[in-house]
């Protein structure tokens, strides 16, 4: 596959003068807690987890909070000998002899588990999707999709209900109590379980909502007849799912449940997705970060409005700037440089906004992009890393990772208000502001510099102002990361070295180190404060991030 042509828009005049943000951090007013909710990842091929590269990159992610990271895989159940294929890949776990038995084999999946669990990654394990043997149409079966085609050639054999929902039900049984076996009941009860993707969309369900909610109902139950403690839950819907979801939502509480003839469904999360609604005009990326949070404003609110499910987890199962992780094409153009890093400090912030504003539970935001093996590098795929370098947006998960405790207040001359944000994007002014945490002696300030348009614009010069520090802060330690142009930037390296296609050893070695997080070399070691008071001026560009860690 060739690499994604980068283009090069006309350059308009970007004012020399940066504009004045204050950012105001209180250190004594809490305003929530400091959930990890970026800690989960996922893509749609399970089989290039344990490859080289995706080995690499699992070992990275879990390196973030070990044993609290969770990976989400579509495919997990497919039919194959476990070939890795863009949006594809297989474990045969289920076949039937001659006579229409049930032949179980968990050696594939096994060895998928096996490689989260040993690099701190525990399993988002979705159950899904249908094996040959027991779809009501089986032909064709493995998809043909490529880059290019119509997204909804992928439903093939795998996206049709069970021709028995009873072997459903026991292949269901028999995976769990395997998992039970083989890793112990501690372990799995710390993972979450979930039932499909998006059976609210054509690409995945081929069959009636009713089909779906028997579907998960049978799944469920065979779960939690394997391992009564499991965390189960879904259904991992396109979009805030709309009726879908509002009737599924009532299938959960008081609806006739197909397996079992109780009412309801027993649900331990709730899960949907939200994805931004990126463009490309004139000549440029812009990015629709208003469509990724305003279906998020819609999930909550319909979780939010039945009392019985309020206080439930949610689980954004896939939050993204686009929804194909695998395409290509100029509107997606902002995967490799820092406008998603940008974009994925901002949106995460006001996701934590959101579930503050409903009321709800929210857990994790699950980011859907890994890596592809053996493609070019800095092809133009949504991923963390390309060839075993990471991208910047792998930079702000290891911002997010060094942050806890509780949320504290924390306001911004330069912040969009949520409300408007939510109507019409960051279309007119940029978005600068901040999250901020404190966590026993350490207080972090997460700025960003963020806009929906990938043209030049001028830097922010940032005065930054925290209160109310506690008195053992007086000379508090700082440590000032970044991610922009020439700071935690392996693309830009790459582009410095001439964008060589296969980088020898000593300029991939420049290139991988440039992937990492880096601080700012000339950034003051301390802060000097007086009265629990502190400042510190710093410039931010256009589409960077900063994490600034006080200690003590």
């Amino acid at each position: 596959m060739p690499a994604l042509a980068q283009v090069v828009p006309p350059t308009p005049a970007v004012p020399d003068t940066p504009f004045p943000v204050t950012i105001r951090v209180d250190a004594a007013k809490p305003i929530g807690e400091m959930k990890p909710i970026w800690r989960f990842f996922g893509c749609d091929e399970p089989n290039y987890a344990t490859m080289k590269d995706g080995r690499r990159l699992l070992a990275e992610l879990g390196e973030l909070a070990p044993k609290s990271v969770y990976f989400r895989s579509h495919n997990l159940l497919c039919t194959g000998d476990g070939t890795p294929a863009l949006k594809w890949g297989s474990t045969n776990v289920y076949t039937e002899d001659a006579a229409g038995r049930p032949v179980y084999d968990w050696a594939i999946v096994d060895h998928i588990f096996d490689t989260y669990l040993a690099r701190g990654v525990r399993p988002y394990a979705q159950i899904g999707f249908m094996p040959e043997a027991l779809s009501v149409r089986p032909e064709p079966y493995q998809h043909e999709w490529r880059p290019g085609m119509k997204y909804d050639a992928i439903g093939t054999g795998w996206a049709y209900p069970p021709k028995d929902y009873a072997k459903w039900a026991e292949l269901v049984y028999q995976w769990v109590r395997h998992c039970v076996s083989r890793y112990g009941r501690a372990e799995v009860e710390q993972w979450y379980w979930e039932v499909w993707n998006e059976p609210n969309g054509a690409s995945y369900w081929h069959a009636s909502p009713q089909e779906f909610y028997k579907l998960h109902d049978y799944a469920v139950d065979a779960v939690r007849r394997a391992l009564p403690t499991a965390r189960v839950g879904g259904p991992d819907l396109a979009g805030s799912g709309g009726k879908f979801m509002q009737d599924f939502l009532v299938h959960c509480v008081s609806g006739a449940n197909y397996a079992t003839g109780q009412t309801g469904t027993p649900t331990d999360f709730l899960s949907f997705h939200a994805k931004g609604q990126p463009g490309f005009v004139d000549g440029h990326v812009r990015l629709g970060i208003s469509a990724q949070l305003a279906g998020i404003d819609k999930g909550f609110a319909m979780i939010a409005a039945v009392p019985a499910l309020k206080a439930k987890p949610i689980v954004i199962g896939e939050s993204d700037p686009d929804g194909c992780a695998a395409c290509l094409g100029p509107q997606l153009g902002y995967r490799t440089g820092t406008m998603y890093s940008s974009y994925t400090a901002a949106s995460f912030a006001r996701e934590y906004a959101l579930a503050d504003k409903h009321g709800v539970n929210i857990r994790g935001a699950l980011t859907w992009a890994f890596e592809f093996e053996d493609q070019p590098y800095f092809a133009g795929q949504r991923v963390l890393a390309t060839n075993g370098i990471d991208l910047p947006v792998m930079n702000v998960f290891r911002m997010f990772s060094k942050m806890g405790g509780q949320r504290v207040e924390t306001t911004s001359s330069g912040e969009i208000p949520l409300a408007e944000i939510l109507r019409k994007g960051v279309r007119g002014t940029p978005d600068v502001a901040a999250l901020s945490s404190l966590e026993g002696n350490k207080l972090c300030v997460l700025v960003w510099h963020y806009h929906d348009d990938d043209v030049p614009g001028p830097d922010a010069r940032v005065q930054l102002a925290w209160t109310h520090l506690p008195a053992a802060a007086r000379a508090a330690r700082l440590t000032h990361y970044r991610i922009d142009q020439t700071h935690s930037n392996a693309f830009e390296e790459w582009k410095r070295l001439g964008s060589p296609p296969e980088p020898g050893e000593l300029p991939y070695g420049q290139i991988k180190k440039a992937g990492q997080l880096a601080a700012l070399a000339d950034a003051p070691a301390s802060v000097e404060g007086a009265d629990g008071a502190a400042t510190l001026d710093f410039t931010l560009p256009r589409q960077a991030v900063s994490l600034l860690v006080l200690d003590w």
